[in-house]
């Protein structure tokens, strides 16, 4: 199976929606994502997601699925907190070296107890949520999560797209590829429409564990001669 996780295109967040750039870069990606096809595609409620997935749907005759569990605003109530300032940001969008030392690491599960995590109102539970509902939705499609690898309960050679976003996102794949979370969001980020893959190869003796075969490929952005800019702020 191939798990394609596709973040959202460039956002307005209120109200809920695309910016005229998110639009040509959700039929960017039909263009790129349609001659392969799905055989399924999820999306998350919130609307900028939808809006992303939709170009592709239309392109493939299909229609998306909603997975409530998905969505950025369940990931942003529990783990993100708000500053002196006032202003609210994810927990992991501090400085990213304040996650890379000894002492940070040792805490091994019990990272939502150090600052700035244990500001959230509930970075645990939140990233709990995250992975039960991950487990469910990876045994519906055929794998079994025990411990960090699956069990193949129904081989499945399908492809699948999600398309969400950076918060959730990058939260979800610290669990699929049974990477601390502090060390997923402190090395790795998606911008906007990017595409990530995990592949669940079908082994002989039953037992998957997903690799990332791409990460965060912003092809059809260059295809398209659409500026190439991580999240707007850093030309690349």
């Amino acid at each position: 199976m191939l798990l394609y996780i596709i973040r959202h295109g460039d956002p307005i967040y209120d109200p809920d929606s695309l910016t005229e750039k998110g639009h040509l870069q959700a039929e960017a990606l039909a263009k790129r994502l349609s001659p392969r096809g799905f055989d399924r595609i999820f999306a998350s409620p919130m609307i900028r997601a939808q809006m992303t997935a939709e170009p592709t749907c239309r392109a493939l005759n299909m229609k998306m699925q909603i997975e409530d569990w998905m969505s950025e605003s369940g990931a942003w109530e529990d783990l993100s907190f708000i500053r002196p300032d006032g202003s609210r940001t994810w927990a992991f969008h501090v400085q990213n070296t304040e996650y890379k030392t000894e002492e940070f690491l040792k805490m091994g599960d019990n990272w939502p107890d150090a600052e700035p995590f244990s500001l959230a109102p509930n970075a645990r539970g939140g990233y709990q949520r995250i992975q039960l509902a991950s487990d469910e939705f990876t045994e519906r499609l055929g794998y079994k999560r025990d411990g960090m690898r699956y069990r193949i309960i129904r081989p499945n050679e399908e492809r699948i797209a999600a398309f969400c976003h950076q918060g959730f996102g990058t939260t979800w794949l610290s669990h699929l590829l049974a990477v601390p979370p502090v060390l997923f969001w402190s090395s790795f980020d998606i911008t906007h429409s990017s595409i990530t893959i995990l592949h669940f190869e079908n082994n002989a003796d039953g037992w998957t564990a997903p690799k990332c075969i791409v990460m965060g490929d912003t092809s059809h952005i260059y295809k398209e001669g659409l500026p190439m800019e991580f999240n707007n702020v850093i030309p690349i």
